[in-house]
This record gives structure tokens, C-alpha cells and sequence, in this order.
């Protein structure tokens, strides 16, 4: 049995992560931390896991997660970057749920998050945890930044896209919508129910961070600079995303071929899902699970492709995907802990 810890389990990404692990027949869960909660049993934090996880929260300190062979860091932003340096120090393998080693230029990410970056020679040795892209480099690293929600709703499905040439990467359009989950487990007035029920806005309108990040692997993939209009909505669910995706085919470019593009890179990654043609998800099916799931089809009319994908913020967008690395880390079967479809519908 691999040991595991938590650091911040009390978050949204926290509970997730115990939800999945409580299941994982390979690995048990040591150590979590929580400066909130410290004392408490997470039974009466999240009373869902009360008999199911049996362990006292602990505030943070240099040796609590001893012994343990991979470290999640469920921090904010600004946080992360404080306590990640020294688990590396101590030898440890971590999985980070913030964003403060995903972006590649530590300028890019001291403009869109304004804050310095302390320990911007991390980022080199982080792999960018999409696993369906960089599986090799996850296998290798020490570090894994895994990747936001929005982003990996949009980065999947464009990829292969634009490596195969079919959509022009200068007529990207990203129109998203997340449940509250996504803004994390906080006390907000913006949040509060009464502000959310039957409301359904755009938010970070020209200027939600994740926009950075989806261009940076969106540029890898295309091999020049891509630039995107990205617009999330945030809708009163809560969880799941739904992203409706526009881009101009190119020259000869069919809907036959870009379903063809996505089963060669896909085919046999367990968690990603083409629709049948005609088909469109739905953020219900995901719910709970690991999978992305993608429908497209191309409008004639315009000469535009609309791509539609669905994940599950708290679980592909998160904590899934955090195990996916850890299991890829651990050299076990990247399914382990996951291959349940999801229990919330």
C-alpha cells in the first residue's frame, strides 16, 4: 500500500480527493492538514465521509506528512508556492491544484496573477498534468502542476485539432459554463444562494487567468502563438462544466475528419469519450467521474466547427485528474480509484 497526505483537505478539491481515495485499493490515506479544522475528525467536517475516512486534521508543519510516498496540495495560489519548495526539499512527490506552477514564463504568471512568483525555478521541473498529453513527462516528474477546469475542458479537444491542421488557431472561441464548485469552498456574499439562485452571468470577461494557460498549450500543440476569446459563465449548478467551442475549419477540413483526428490521439484513453455523431453531452453524465466527454459537429453555413465537451470540475477539472497523475506516478493503473462513472446523478 502507497501512503498518501493531503495538505488543505478541507476545500471542495480536498473532499473530492478523499471521496476517490477511500475507494483506491492501493493506496491509504495518512496525514491531511487544515488550518481551519485542525482537531476535528473529517467525519465532522464533511459528515458524507464520516465512517468511511477516520482521521483527525492537523495544522501544517515540516514533518506531517512523513512517510508518505505522494503529497496533494489542495493550497490556493499565492499559498502553493509557499509550501511546495519544501516538500521537494524533503523528497517528496507532489501533485499542486493551484496554479502556481502550471504556467510555463514566470512573467506571464506574475502579470495574470498579479503577485511574484517566489520560486520561479520550480516551474521548470513541473510536468503539466494532462495525462492524455503528457504522460511521459508525469511518469518522469517530481512535481506535477495539475491543470485547471476550464482549461482542461477546452485543451483536450483542441489539441489534436490543431496538430492535425483542421481549425484555424487565430478564430478560437471558448464559451464556458461552471457550476458554484468552481469557485472553491469559501465564505463569498457572490456565492451565497440567494446571489446565485436562478442568476446566470459571464464573469472575468477578457480576462480570466486560466486564459494563459489554455493558450500555452494551445501554442505547443498548433507550434506558433495562439490567441483565444475565452468567456466562462458561471451557472446555478453545482458542478459540472459545459464548454462550447468555435473555430473556423480549415481548407478541406471535414467533421469526419476531425472525429478521426480525436480517435487516433483518444481511441483508447479511458477517460475520454467521443459522442456518437449528432450526439452533444450533457454536464449530468459526467458528474461524479473522470471523463471528458466531446461532441462536435461542423456548421456548413458558417465553415465553423462547434465542439461541445463536459466534465465534472471537481473531479477531471481536479481531484480525478490529480489521482490519474498520482496512479501514472506510482506506475499503477491510471483507472484505480477511478473508473466508477460517477454516483451524483
Amino acid at each position: 500500500m502507497y501512503r498518501i497526505a493531503v495538505v488543505g483537505a478541507t476545500g471542495y478539491t480536498g473532499f473530492e480527493l478523499l471521496r476517490l481515495l477511500a475507494s483506491h485499493d492501493a493506496v491509504e490515506i495518512g496525514s491531511l492538514t487544515s488550518e481551519t479544522y485542525a482537531g476535528k475528525d473529517v467525519g465532522e467536517v464533511f459528515p458524507a465521509l464520516s465512517k468511511v475516512v477516520s482521521h483527525r486534521l492537523e495544522k501544517y508543519g515540516p514533518t506531517v506528512c512523513e512517510g508518505a510516498e505522494i503529497v496533494f496540495c489542495c493550497l490556493p495560489h499565492r499559498a502553493a508556492m509557499n509550501t511546495v519548495p519544501g516538500l521537494l526539499d524533503r523528497n517528496f512527490r507532489v501533485v499542486d491544484l493551484s496554479a502556481d506552477f502550471r504556467l510555463r514564463d514566470v512573467l506571464v504568471y506574475e502579470k495574470w496573477y498579479e503577485t511574484e512568483h517566489i520560486c520561479p525555478e520550480r516551474i521548470s521541473g513541473a510536468a503539466y498534468g494532462i495525462p492524455e498529453l503528457y504522460r511521459d513527462e508525469i511518469r518522469a516528474a517530481k512535481l506535477i502542476a495539475n491543470p485547471g477546469c476550464y482549461p482542461t475542458g477546452a485543451i483536450v479537444v483542441l489539441a489534436p485539432l490543431l496538430k492535425s491542421d483542421l481549425i484555424d488557431p487565430a478564430t478560437i472561441i471558448i464559451d464556458a459554463k461552471s457550476g458554484v464548485s468552481g469557485a472553491g469552498r469559501k465564505a463569498d456574499l457572490s456565492l451565497q444562494f440567494t446571489e446565485i439562485n436562478e442568476r446566470f452571468k459571464a464573469y472575468g470577461i477578457a480576462s480570466h487567468r486560466h486564459t494563459p494557460e489554455i493558450e500555452q498549450e494551445l501554442s505547443l500543440a498548433a507550434g506558433s502563438e495562439v490567441r483565444v476569446s475565452f468567456t466562462p459563465h458561471l451557472v446555478p449548478m453545482t458542478r459540472g462544466i459545459l464548454s462550447t467551442i468555435y473555430a473556423r475549419a480549415c481548407k478541406g477540413a471535414t467533421a469526419a475528419g476531425a472525429r478521426k483526428a480525436l480517435m487516433e490521439a483518444y481511441g483508447r484513453e479511458p477517460f475520454i469519450r467521443l459522442m456518437p455523431e449528432g450526439g452533444f453531452p450533457n454536464v449530468s453524465q459526467v458528474a461524479g467521474g473522470n471523463f471528458i466527454d466531446i461532441g462536435l459537429t461542423l456548421d456548413r453555413r458558417t465553415g465553423r466547427f462547434v465542439i461541445v465537451t463536459a466534465i465534472d470540475n471537481l473531479v477531471k477539472g481536479a481531484s480525478g485528474a490529480a489521482i490519474q497523475n498520482m496512479n501514472i506516478l506510482l506506475g499503477l493503473e491510471e483507472t484505480q480509484g477511478l473508473s466508477h462513472p460517477g454516483f451524483w446523478v
